[in-house]
């Protein structure tokens, strides 16, 4: 019987806590639980002992830090950012991508989970491609010397014109403007254009700030430049969306 809206969610749970269960777990939490169901439905999709043990072994790191915190998003966020903190820089862009998957799964929403499993396009490993490990002030380096061609400009003169519509100062345009070029540059060696080696591409240029302040305010920005860069006709409705205190979670 196949399984379709909230019901492979519930049902899910409720299989996975049956199978959960024996004498060395009787005191199973939410955490073990939720990660039964999120393996369960990796394994449904293909995925193999060594995907399914790579995202666990994160999520082992991750289960001391939301052991007690609120069922919510900004407790969950701040608890991934102190683990993201001990992790290895590389790590980051499938580390985020582990934590935002198994979110779902944690506060039991059985409407997203039904529409991962629904989901043909759904992909095991997350992570096909990440930009050249540099730290900052050799990427900084490298803009310096950048050159963007017509396809990179567009968006960056529509964001500009965009931020100076919305009562910017030319000195937060430029700073802001300058965050974008840095992800262009990054972008320049993705296997392709798509949203999933954007994510992928700001995943791996935040670890590269050292406050969190600044990894804030490149993630806001980042997401406010995307619909500009993705041609949308609405982009310029975005800007000021993105608060600057925003989790990068």
């Amino acid at each position: 019987m196949a399984y379709t809206g909230d019901n492979w969610g519930r049902d899910c749970m409720a299989s996975s806590r049956a199978a959960l269960i024996s004498p060395m777990m009787m005191n199973e939490n939410r955490e073990q639980e939720a990660l039964g169901v999120y393996l369960k439905l990796l394994k449904n999709k293909g995925a193999d002992e060594v995907a399914l043990k790579k995202r666990q072994a994160f999520l082992d790191r991750l289960f001391p830090a939301i052991q007690d915190v609120a069922y919510e998003g900004a407790a969950y966020r701040e608890a991934v950012e102190r683990v993201l903190n001990g992790i290895d820089k590389l790590e980051w862009p499938f580390s985020l991508a582990v934590a935002r998957e198994y979110f779902d799964f944690w506060i039991k929403d059985f409407k997203s989970i039904a529409a991962l499993n629904a989901d043909a396009g759904f992909e095991v490993n997350p992570i096909d491609w990440q930009p050249v490990d540099l730290d900052i002030k050799a990427l900084w380096k490298t803009l310096d010397k950048a050159k963007f061609d017509t396809v990179e400009n567009w968006p960056i003169k529509a964001y500009s014109q965009a931020l100076r519509q919305a009562g910017a100062e030319q000195g937060l345009v430029d700073i802001r403007v300058k965050l974008v070029k840095l992800l262009l540059v990054r972008l320049r060696e993705a296997p392709q254009k798509s949203s999933k080696h954007y994510r992928i591409s700001v995943d791996a240029t935040v670890p590269l700030f050292e406050k969190n302040d600044t990894r804030r305010l490149f993630f806001a920005v980042v997401r406010e430049f995307y619909y500009f860069w993705i041609g949308d006709p609405d982009a310029a409705s975005h800007v000021g969306q993105s608060a600057v205190n925003r989790s990068f979670v």
